[in-house]
């Protein structure tokens, strides 16, 4: 520990797990590698380990390490290394980067100069902050991400040429085993210890996928030691309670709970003499009655309740029901309802206005006043509104863009 670097870096773990404990506990899970200038401009993760440039770190200030530290644990504790899927890699390590950059200021953080934050992206996830970004977004992330084996530094727009990135790596590989195998000969040759690590391999799928476990479990527990020291802020306290919950695609979800209030039974009403005297059971089934209710404040892109619609379009084919379209800001639309029979299909009203606050009590308002129960309510919307104080006497299924919670129904999470 003699080593000032040491000391410094050291120093912000410490600082990290006494006054941010969530976020020290996390640190403390990624062993801390100097890693070899030629290739870690600044710092880096493979979600196994914190690779770091000594002179990057040797010119930030303690709050600034703290900052850095905490940037990458989070990355990990937040499987970014598994989300990316078929996203293209720099866009995806851009939008990562300003989904968690907030959140660390929020927590008192002290940002790097470099780190990228802008306010129109607090609160999304890198999953909504990604369409966003321009495809031939110039941006870089604060740190290397070396999940996969596409790299980072081949320039955004060769992200996509998966053949090219190959070759890179190979080249780059190359060098760093001919300079580590000491072919270049002569007095600059130093021990292993002083260049640095070198560059780790990608993850395959399956480390990535036995990592996003592992570190699903660091952080609730990371999680528990925080609630225990009485420290965890609000914002993190319902991302890891986002993070935590069922990751289901959300139409597989919907199909679920739309076939369980489906009104399909078998009968044993006594059949006609001409039929014989057996009672065997037969399928009798009734139009199933779903109100749908579109959030219209304006925290719903019109490209996203189309997709929506398409959904139900695609259940209702299979079920036959009966739709009452509503749209609701803080008060209904003034043409709705909007009915449309089994056979019709589900359409979105060519005007819709709205765009203003966010109340859901008017649907359910409505819902009382109707002389015929439905069978089930669908709500699309954010949730952060005003709630009616009792809930109904029919099934709710909130469908949520975002991370607000509900006070009663299902819940499903749009991403």
């Amino acid at each position: 520990m003699d080593d000032p670097l040491e000391i410094k870096l050291s120093a912000a773990r410490t600082r990290l797990v006494l006054d941010h404990p969530f976020l020290g506990t996390l640190v403390l899970r990624l062993p801390l590698v100097a890693a070899d200038p030629a290739w870690c401009k600044s710092i880096a993760t493979d979600a196994r380990a914190l690779y770091y440039n000594p002179d990057y770190i040797q010119d930030l200030s303690l709050a600034q390490t703290q900052f850095v530290l905490a940037h990458e644990a989070l990355h990990c504790a937040l499987s970014h290394f598994a989300r990316r899927m078929h996203r293209n890699k720099h866009r995806w390590d851009v939008a990562c980067d300003f989904a968690i950059n907030p959140l660390l200021v929020q927590e008192g953080l002290t940002p790097t100069a470099d780190a990228l934050m802008l306010e129109e992206y607090d609160g999304l996830t890198a999953e909504e902050i990604y369409p966003l970004i321009d495809e031939n977004d110039q941006q870089e992330p604060l740190d290397q991400h070396l999940y996969d084996d596409q790299q980072s530094d081949s320039g955004p727009g060769n992200q996509d040429n998966q053949g090219q990135s190959q070759k890179q790596q190979q080249r780059q590989q190359g060098q760093e085993q001919q300079q580590g195998s000491g072919e270049s000969g002569g007095a600059d040759d130093e021990p292993e210890q002083n260049k640095g690590a070198k560059r780790p391999p990608p993850l395959s799928r399956q480390e990535q996928e036995g990592l996003a476990v592992q570190w699903q479990q660091r952080l609730a527990g990371a999680a528990q030691t925080a609630i225990q020291a009485g420290k965890m802020s609000g914002g993190l306290a319902r991302l890891v309670d986002h993070m935590l919950q069922p990751q289901l695609p959300w139409r597989m979800l919907l199909a679920h709970y739309l076939t369980a209030n489906a009104r399909d039974d078998y009968s044993y009403m006594r059949p006609s003499r001409r039929e014989g005297n057996a009672i065997l059971p037969s399928l009798r089934s009734a139009e199933l009655d779903v109100v749908v209710v579109i959030d219209t404040s304006g925290s719903i892109a019109s490209g996203e309740m189309e997709e929506f619609l398409a959904e139900v379009n695609a259940l209702k084919a299979q079920l036959p029901a009966r739709i009452t379209l509503l749209a609701c800001d803080v008060e209904l639309a003034p043409q709705a309802p909007w009915v449309f029979e089994a056979w019709e299909e589900l359409t979105l009203p060519k005007e819709l206005a709205g765009g203003g606050g966010t109340s859901f009590i008017p649907p359910f308002r409505w819902l009382e006043c109707q002389d015929r129960p439905a069978d089930v309510l669908l709500y699309f919307t954010d949730a952060e509104g005003d709630f009616p104080a009792h809930e109904p006497a029919c099934p709710v299924i909130w469908l949520v863009k975002g991370k607000a919670k509900v006070p009663w129904g299902q819940r499903i999470q749009l991403n």
